[in-house]
């Protein structure tokens, strides 16, 4: 197995309540894959509560092997959302994948 870790920082919002509505979006959209992209075994978003930090959320994701990361990554309803939910907001992203 797989596991697929992404963090990401938003970029600043007009208000604490804007960011943390976005943020809601965003994982709720990106949980939803679960039922849309048949590799994914487990997928989880959580936010950051350290405001000392530098990340806003975190990506948790299960597949059965590399290969499955990649077809999840250029799924259509995956680029959906990286592309047309988190893009516009995104200021940096940081990845890594790992055999456990």
């Amino acid at each position: 197995m797989v596991r697929h870790i992404v963090m990401f920082k938003l970029k600043e919002f007009a208000t604490p309540a804007d960011k943390q509505a976005k943020m809601q979006e965003i994982k709720e959209k990106l949980e939803a894959l679960i039922n849309k992209i048949d590799v994914l075994r487990m997928i989880r978003v959580d936010f950051n509560i350290n405001p000392a930090e530098t990340w806003d959320l975190i990506l948790t994701t299960e597949l059965d092997t590399l290969e499955d990361v990649s077809t999840y990554a250029n799924h259509p309803e995956h680029v959906a959302v990286s592309k047309g939910i988190i893009g516009p907001v995104k200021e940096d992203r940081a990845c890594v994948d790992y055999k456990f």
